[in-house]
């Protein structure tokens, strides 16, 4: 049964300045319950080895609070790439932040399908990923975790994965490895042509993902409302229940089945310090279903 922390919220958060010295406060600040953070530039290749002290108190600190954290890698990640040195570099820090992961006590590392990019590579990008992903998955898994959260993108060029349906294919190329899950992004979703806004459509959208990737795979959400239209595949976040998807999709978002257990974090325009954030989070809390039994 459902209780009222079995959907934490929460929101990605700012290392700037140290990982512990600055995402503790935060999430203090904001309410959150989960947090996502990066590990290393999220638009460049530099791997930071980080610093050993602030890993410790940013793992303890947030073990101590009872929240979950996650790693968002670097936006510039495509496994799916024509060109091998994108493909080794992305390789190289989906590898790196796994590292970081076990080193901070984060619960997964999210990262985006990727995309063949040119036309006529597609078949070749997929095998790309199965040759590059599996070798990190078995990683994790011997490491006892994180685990790997294939991110849907939000469409346009050459996507490998942006509407739910295509990550069945996607989980195939890795023979549906155990340490793969998925993170659901709603402003993704929504780009790549999911109509959340229609009555129901948020709630056939997550019946569509758990019928293709089962029930269990979804480990992550990312609540974005949207700047633009349905299917313009621009990938443009707006604060909760100001955007073209609205407040009501998110109702439906906290109340389905798969999101039970699931951590949802937000990724909306934070304003000015942590306010915008701390909005959001306390808007999906007050959707979130009331504790049953």
């Amino acid at each position: 049964m459902a209780t009222v922390s079995s959907r934490p919220v929460g929101a990605h958060t700012p290392t700037s300045g140290g990982l512990a010295r600055a995402a503790l406060p935060y999430a203090d600040a904001t309410g959150a319950q989960v947090v996502q953070v990066y590990v290393s530039n999220s638009r460049g290749w530099a791997l930071p080895a980080g610093d050993p002290a602030q890993d410790v108190l940013f793992r303890d600190g947030f073990a101590e609070r009872g929240i979950p954290t996650f790693i968002h890698a670097s936006l510039l990640v495509n496994l799916g790439s024509p060109t091998p040195a994108t493909v080794e570099k992305s390789a190289q820090t989906l590898a790196h932040a796994l590292r970081r992961g076990v080193a901070i006590g984060a619960r997964a590392v999210v990262f985006h399908a990727g995309s063949s990019v040119d036309e006529g590579h597609a078949e070749e990008a997929m095998r790309q990923v199965r040759r590059r992903l599996l070798p990190l998955l078995d990683w994790a898994a011997e490491a006892g975790g994180p685990m790997l959260l294939v991110e849907p993108s939000a469409g346009g060029g050459r996507s490998l994965a942006s509407r739910v349906e295509q990550l069945g294919p996607y989980l195939d190329a890795v023979d549906r490895h155990p340490m793969l899950g998925v993170c659901f992004d709603t402003c993704h979703a929504w780009a790549a042509g999911h109509d959340l806004a229609a009555e129901g459509g948020m709630t056939a959208t997550l019946d569509t993902l758990v019928a293709t990737v089962g029930a269990d795979r979804l480990r992550l959400v990312h609540a974005n409302d949207s700047k633009d239209l349905c299917g313009s595949t621009r990938d443009r976040h707006e604060t909760i229940g100001k955007g073209t998807i609205g407040e009501p999709a998110f109702a439906e978002l906290m109340a389905h089945p798969a999101t039970d257990g699931v951590p949802i974090v937000v990724e909306t325009p934070s304003g000015e310090k942590h306010e915008g954030h701390a909005a959001d989070i306390e808007t999906l809390t007050r959707l979130r279903p009331p504790p049953q039994g």
